[in-house]
């Protein structure tokens, strides 16, 4: 799931802007700037709390900082973030892409276009991994380590700072956040399913529509999808069983 940055001085643009990311599956949280000050203020205070900014959705024609100058800041950080440029100028492109931006889009800013620029922003900001390699999460019990390895997880569930892993042998509590663990499984077929739970596709036997609700059947277990994350879902669970 991303974290994201919209930065426009023009109040109802940023406002359409950070409505349309919000309703995207994909993203986990959308901040929100009315200018480049403003902005890399932001992102320098999010760096010093170790905070993650997987992307920034931003204006070019803005006052006291325009968006290529901040992108030429940002450009000097240790893991800067992906930027996608939102304007209504076309003469600008050329620079942006000098500038490593992983999309340029026009405005008024269409919801279809929109969601392809995540795309594309997630496909650079998420490193891929090898499918064929099974992971392992190292889980400390006792002053014993054990190996659980990502075939054998059923699916994780968020608890605060730590996440429990559901095995066919028992639960574990790791020490990691859901969306970093979202991002460290993305290519190997675990899904989204709630705020809170990650769900993974080949131990799904079962999927049920009750009552304009959907929940899976995940080893033993049942779990409700959130209505947000049920079209995904659905999709990509028909996708990936029909082989495709």
């Amino acid at each position: 799931m991303l974290r994201l940055l919209a930065v426009d001085d023009e109040p109802p643009a940023l406002e359409e802007l950070a409505y349309l990311l919000r309703q995207d599956v994909r993203v986990e949280q959308v901040l929100t700037a009315s200018d480049g000050v403003a902005a890399l203020q932001d992102m320098v205070q999010m760096i010093g709390a170790g905070d993650r900014l997987d992307g920034v959705f931003l204006d070019i024609e803005m006052p006291g900082l325009s968006g290529l100058d901040l992108a030429r800041l940002v450009g000097g950080f240790p893991s800067p973030p992906k930027l996608v440029f939102v304007t209504a100028h076309e003469r600008c492109a050329v620079q942006a892409f000098e500038l490593e931006a992983v999309d340029y889009l026009l405005k008024p800013v269409r919801a279809e276009r929109l969601s392809e620029a995540v795309r594309r922003l997630q496909a650079a900001a998420v490193p891929v991994v090898d499918p064929g390699h099974d992971d392992v999460i190292p889980v400390e019990l006792g002053g014993i380590t054990r190996f659980v390895p990502q075939q054998a997880i059923w699916f994780a569930e968020a608890k605060g700072d730590y996440v429990r892993l559901h095995t066919v042998d028992g639960s574990y509590l790791v020490r990691m956040s859901l969306a970093a663990l979202e991002r460290r499984w993305a290519e190997a077929g675990f899904i989204r399913v709630h705020r809170s739970t990650l769900v993974s596709s080949r131990h799904v036997s079962e999927m049920r529509f009750e009552g304009g609700r959907v929940t899976l059947t995940v080893g033993t277990e049942t779990l409700k999808v959130s209505r947000r994350h049920s079209r995904q879902v659905r999709e990509q669970l028909v996708h990936q069983h029909r082989g495709g």
